[in-house]
């Protein structure tokens, strides 16, 4: 562990030469790479990493925690003491007009590397933690970005709708003026109509407030436009046998490794706190000649060395800090596993959810060349006056049903992946 502990400090210093260096290596490491997905999604996700207040927050604190251990590594002040002495004290050699002490303390072997290593332990906690809300923050900002596409594409998909039925309004009422249809089919399609221009506003409606989620996610303006792809992809799961060895380097369960092995070491801290500690010090004692005498080193000024030892005899708050490190590390475990769990949850929720979306677009997929023919049969058994204009519009409107149940299943799938590329990070 102490190996461990040094390589990381090694790789925290060489880190912190530079934000720009270190936002580097998260981009290329953290992103999981769409092959898809167009260029503005990662330009996006580059743009949050950088600029997302709370990421920002993360990775300050981040930075105060290293600031740490230099402060409970170093040794306590020295101590100076002096003292002049308003009357003379008279000794064999001269008065004594003034003392000087100086004492520096330390600690037992071993405990400043202690605490420096519980310390810089916390503060990889601290960094780990900085990870995962950044992959928390790409999942969400993933999920919106796949309901903007979704939104936009079933206002594209309503707009087409609309012109369709503009289409069968002109033949319900060319075969109205002929005599060969009734008035009734004019009005059905107009409802219909009136229907579909309201749903399309409401839809353009909700932009609104999901672009302005989306741009305060990447910390900008919330009026800028949100560039959407045309086309969402996603690739089907790889079946993996032993999926619960996905999360153990996953960084929410390494910060709560990292908190546990600070505390296992806070309580070596604590063992060493209740072992004595040395003083070296040094007494200076400035001395006068003697006028009515001249005894031997008349008037030299005496050195004294001394040596402080400290009693813990206390041992009441040394077991409470040890047995408070104890239960802290036991806490941290159980976090560890609960935290494991609920990945693994969200794992296999995710890959169902995919493998669902992949399902049903291949089903959609069908039921729309089906449905399409069907629809073209319609429209020419209509215009031959021997089908119901009723199965036409019922037939429209099964065709968009389909076509924006697509969509949700691609943004569906979409999230999901976005979810698994959170879940099984490294």
């Amino acid at each position: 562990m102490y190996n461990a502990i040094k390589i990381f400090k090694n790789q925290l210093k060489f880190s912190l030469r530079g934000l720009g260096g270190i936002f580097f290596v998260l981009l290329f490491f953290g992103i999981n790479s769409y092959q898809a997905c167009a260029q503005t999604l990662d330009t996006y996700l580059q743009t949050a990493a950088k600029n997302n207040p709370k990421l920002k927050s993360a990775y300050a604190q981040f930075d105060a925690a290293m600031q740490k251990a230099p402060q409970v590594s170093s040794l306590p002040d020295p101590s100076l003491t002096m003292s002049a002495f308003g009357q003379m004290i008279e000794t064999r050699i001269g008065k004594q007009e003034a003392k000087f002490s100086l004492m520096q303390m330390f600690p037992w072997f071993g405990t400043l590397q202690a605490k420096e290593d519980a310390s810089v332990l916390m503060a990889e906690a601290k960094f780990q933690n900085y990870l995962n809300l950044r992959n928390e923050l790409f999942f969400n900002i993933k999920s919106v970005y796949a309901e903007l596409y979704a939104l936009d594409k079933t206002i594209q998909l309503k707009e087409e709708n609309l012109k369709i039925l503009d289409s069968y309004r002109e033949l319900s009422l060319s075969r109205f003026k002929s005599g060969n249809a009734p008035m009734v089919n004019v009005i059905k399609v107009d409802i219909k109509r009136e229907a579909a221009i309201t749903e399309i506003k409401l839809l353009e409606e909700m932009m609104k407030p999901l672009e302005t989620q989306f741009n305060l996610m990447l910390n900008r303006e919330p009026e800028i436009a949100v560039q959407v792809q045309d086309t969402l992809l996603f690739k089907k799961p790889e079946i993996l046998l032993n999926s619960e060895d996905l999360f153990k380097n996953h960084p929410s369960v390494i910060g709560l490794e990292k908190q546990k092995e600070s505390y296992e070491m806070q309580q070596i801290v604590a063992q060493k706190e209740g072992l004595p500690m040395l003083g070296l010090g040094i007494d200076y004692s400035i001395i006068s000649k003697r006028t009515d005498a001249n005894p031997e080193m008349n008037g030299q000024d005496a050195i004294m060395p001394m040596l402080t030892v400290t009693l813990p005899i206390f041992r009441k708050k040394y077991n409470a800090a040890k047995k408070e490190a104890a239960f802290m590390a036991s806490s941290m475990e159980q976090e560890q596993e609960v935290q494991k769990n609920e990945l693994q949850s969200a794992y296999e929720m995710a890959v169902y959810n995919l493998n669902k979306a992949e399902q049903l677009i291949g089903l959609y997929e069908k039921q729309l060349v089906s449905s399409k023919q069907a629809n073209k049969l319609l429209v020419s058994g209509f215009s031959n006056a021997t089908i119901d204009f009723e199965e036409v519009l019922q037939m429209n409107q099964d065709i968009l049903m389909l076509q924006t149940q697509k969509v949700e299943a691609i943004k569906n799938g979409f999230t999901a992946q976005a979810k698994l590329d959170y879940l099984m990070v490294q």
